[in-house]
């Protein structure tokens, strides 16, 4: 399946059924990928990509498993039915038409590069290839995947991000750490040509943190203060007549956090998430997973995948 939309990439997408009024404000909101096939897979688009680069992003439809894993879970640690997960797996390999390669991810920074015989389930966070007919895939249900290109499009990547693991340990995250070991991305000319999309996750008007996440990540870029806006308290207003943080909450912008760390690596060529509604997966509930949203609630809750492959 091609990853290029139908429609132009300006035109807005249909209102969301959760929020109808939110989603058609936002161009880049995620939508179908233009086909009637995929749409009723269940396959959103993940970006647009250079000639032989291929991308999905999966949404909560089209699958085989019950509540609240419905439907298309694919995650197999989360307590959904195994046959049901793998059933899901395998609609993934046949709607791709290529083989996802599924990780164990632990909200860390390390880095593995995919073989054709890579198993599933190798412990890591991020991963690449040059390999064609392997997808590098990422699961969420609240993180942000983020997918990437080389310019000359010879090998791609996929990264799941959470706070921690995009906020690494001395300034040295999921992000860095892929730069690192990735050999598209390890000079400054090599990261200036990347493409990178940013997939759906928890929404800045929902991800609430603690102030030690904020001190976490001002301490070490303060330009990351711009990615929280503290929790209002009842009233609105401190005593000094500023927002106060309830019980010392921020609001967390994640898209926002990650763009500031790739412009940092010298990446500039981003697409996607922007923090707008149309994006979160807490409140886009018909279409997305969401742990925060659901796991106390149901119990449990199912994931989804954004992967990224080469013909």
């Amino acid at each position: 399946m091609s990853a290029t939309p139908e429609t132009s990439p300006s035109a807005p997408p249909a209102p969301g059924p959760d929020h109808p009024g939110a989603a058609s404000a936002n161009p880049q909101s995620p939508q179908s990928n233009g086909t009637a096939d995929s749409a009723a897979a269940g396959l959103l688009d993940a970006g647009d990509w250079p000639a032989g680069v291929h991308a999905a992003f999966t949404s909560r439809r089209g699958g085989l498993s019950k509540a609240p894993f419905d439907d298309w879970n694919l995650g197999d640690h989360v307590g959904d039915c195994p046959q049901a997960v793998a059933g899901n797996r395998a609609l993934l390999h046949q709607r791709l038409g290529t083989r996802p390669v599924f990780l164990r991810q632990v909200h860390g920074v390390e880095v593995l590069e995919l073989q054709p015989d890579s198993p599933d389930g190798l412990e890591a966070d991020a991963c690449w290839t040059a390999q064609p007919g392997l997808a590098c895939t990422v699961m969420v249900a609240d993180c942000l995947p983020l997918l990437l290109c080389a310019a000359d499009g010879a090998s791609v990547a996929a990264v799941h991000a959470g706070w921690r693991g995009l906020l690494g340990v001395g300034g040295r995250g999921v992000l860095e750490a892929l730069c690192e070991q990735w050999p598209a991305a390890r000079t400054d000319s090599q990261r200036a040509g990347l493409r990178v999309w940013l997939g759906p996750c928890i929404g800045p008007q929902a991800f609430e943190v603690g102030a030690e996440v904020m001190r976490a990540y001002t301490e070490s870029d303060p330009a990351a203060a711009s990615a929280f806006k503290p929790l209002p308290i009842s009233g609105g207003q401190s005593g000094q007549g500023r927002p106060s943080a309830q019980g010392g909450k921020w609001l967390a912008d994640l898209p926002r956090l990650a763009r500031l760390r790739l412009a940092g690596l010298g990446i500039s060529q981003i697409a996607g998430n922007d923090g707008s509604l149309g994006w979160c997966s807490v409140t886009q509930s018909s279409r997305f997973f969401s742990h925060r949203r659901d796991a106390a609630r149901l119990g449990s809750t199912g994931r989804m995948a954004a992967s990224i492959w080469l013909d």
